[in-house]
């Protein structure tokens, strides 16, 4: 009987320790598991402060140069008020000369007003001229006709590939009166490029057809924005 009682305790105690040690081994098994998660998830947050990090530092970057920049700008435009040039091209004289060069190049494609502007100060108060036609398209994917035969600004964010405004105008006068013309577009603020001019004679007149391109500049917005760092 003896044997056998020592038997069964050595197998019990044999279970009891196994026991134990698969106990041992579970807890350790699930802290190792827990402490990986945790590192990983450590290293996961440390590498997305660290591109937070860069991105505020890029930030920060941006608006040191843009606040470096500002006084040499604001230069300038103190310069530019101050050219002669500018000043005698003032549309009204409380403008500051720099309004002359937003008036050059417009941030919107108005081709009504572009047309208005030849039939009412390129085209006008020259003696023995006669408009015969003037014709200004408007831009396409920017602006179109509305039922009223209105140009209208169907989208003000898209612009043309080259930013360029398409007219046309046909006149009829003397020599004097068609050089005059000419003189008055080249000196004009607005950027006129003439891509095809042609001269005829009818009688003592003659007649003076022009296609030429005019230019514009969508505004440029400067703000803050919210970006989302992945």
């Amino acid at each position: 009987m003896q044997p056998t009682n020592v038997a069964l305790r050595k197998r019990t105690q044999i279970a009891k320790a196994n026991r134990v040690m698969f106990l041992w081994v579970a807890g350790v098994s699930v802290l190792f598991g827990v402490a990986l998660v945790a590192a990983i998830f450590l290293t996961q947050m440390l590498l997305y402060n660290e591109r937070v990090i860069a991105e505020k530092n890029r930030t920060v970057t941006t608006l040191s140069s843009d606040n470096n920049n500002i006084k040499a700008l604001e230069s300038q435009i103190r310069v530019l008020d101050t050219n002669q040039a500018l000043i005698d091209s003032k549309a009204k004289p409380d403008d500051q000369a720099i309004q002359v060069i937003l008036d050059a190049l417009p941030s919107e494609a108005n081709s009504l007003a572009l047309g208005a502007s030849l039939q009412n100060k390129l085209l006008a108060g020259i003696s023995g001229l006669t408009l015969n036609s003037l014709q200004v398209d408007p831009v396409v994917g920017v602006e179109s006709l509305s039922s009223n035969n209105l140009v209208v600004n169907v989208s003000p964010i898209l612009s043309a590939s080259q930013n360029n405004i398409t007219f046309r105008f046909s006149v009829s006068g003397t020599d004097s009166a068609l050089k005059q013309v000419l003189q008055n577009l080249e000196n004009s603020i607005r950027t006129i490029n003439v891509t095809s001019l042609k001269i005829e004679s009818q009688g003592a007149s003659r007649i003076l057809s022009v296609e030429a391109q005019a230019f514009y500049e969508p505004a440029r917005v400067v703000q803050l924005r919210d970006i989302t760092v992945k």
